[in-house]
Order: C-alpha cells, then sequence, then structure tokens
C-alpha cells in the first residue's frame, strides 16, 4: 500500500515519511524544554572559555562549532594526528576547503558532552600545543614560526 501511496514513490524531491516522522518528533522534544540547549550553549561557553585561557586562538563567534586557527596546514594535520593519540578526535581543515593560510582544527560540541569530556579536551589540546609550541601565540607569531 505504502509504495503505491506514498509520495516518495510517486515524486523523488519529496521527504520520506520516517525522516517527517523524526523531525516532527525533535519539535515536539525541544519544544517542551531548552533544557538541551541550554546545556550546549553552557558546553560551547565553557569549552571556548577554556581553550581561550591555555593561549589558542580561536575563530570569534558563539556557534558550537569552535575553529581552532593553526593557519598551516601541516600544523592542523599534526595537531589532530596527536589528539587523535590523545584520545580527541578532531579534522584538520585546509586549502581548498578553508581559504589558504586559514588552516585550522574544527572541534564541535554538543548537549552530549560533560564537562569532565571537556576537561579531558582541554588538557590534551594544553598538552599537544605545549608539544607543538604555539600556546600563546597569534596568527603573526604562527605564520612567523610555520609559514603558511
Amino acid at each position: 500500500m505504502c509504495r503505491q501511496k506514498a509520495r516518495p514513490y510517486l515524486f523523488s524531491n519529496t521527504v520520506a515519511p520516517v525522516i517527517v516522522s523524526g523531525a516532527i518528533k525533535v519539535l515536539d522534544l525541544i519544544s517542551k524544554t531548552t533544557e538541551r540547549r541550554d546545556k550546549l550553549e553552557w558546553n560551547t561557553s565553557y569549552w571556548r572559555k577554556g581553550l581561550t585561557d591555555i593561549g589558542l586562538d580561536l575563530k570569534a563567534g558563539d556557534s558550537p562549532i569552535v575553529p581552532v586557527m593553526l593557519y598551516n596546514a601541516k600544523l592542523a594535520q599534526d595537531m589532530a594526528r596527536d589528539l587523535f593519540a590523545e584520545g580527541i578526535y578532531v579534522v584538520g581543515f585546509f586549502f581548498p576547503v578553508v581559504p589558504k593560510g586559514a588552516a585550522r582544527i574544527r572541534t564541535q560540541l554538543s548537549a552530549a558532552h560533560e564537562k569532565a569530556h571537556l576537561d579531558k579536551g582541554i588538557a590534551a589540546f594544553e598538552k599537544v600545543g605545549k608539544k607543538h609550541g604555539i600556546l600563546g601565540l597569534g596568527k603573526k607569531d604562527i605564520i612567523e614560526k610555520f609559514g603558511m
């Protein structure tokens, strides 16, 4: 019956019923409380403050996507590799994904993160940042030290 009457089987540009159902459930959940959003905002603020306090250069904003600016593609990849060895999964982005000279590590927070997760991540960034000698350096200093 579904195969003959459901719109996804008649038109290729419609949304599948399961996706609509999931979206309605999400709207129901977020309409009842702001608890998840509030926690995500707290996590984002705590993460940004922690990374800034240890001396990392962050792209400004209040989004839960927090780019750690490194300006050098090799440095971004090396740091991502070393953070992975510390149990922190991050992705290094560099040209052509971002403009030349704007290499970064992309971090992303969620409401599922607990303070202990964030503290572990901050500690790992501090350890790896010290290893690479970038803590407390701004854009100009990083470019002088590592190039673009």
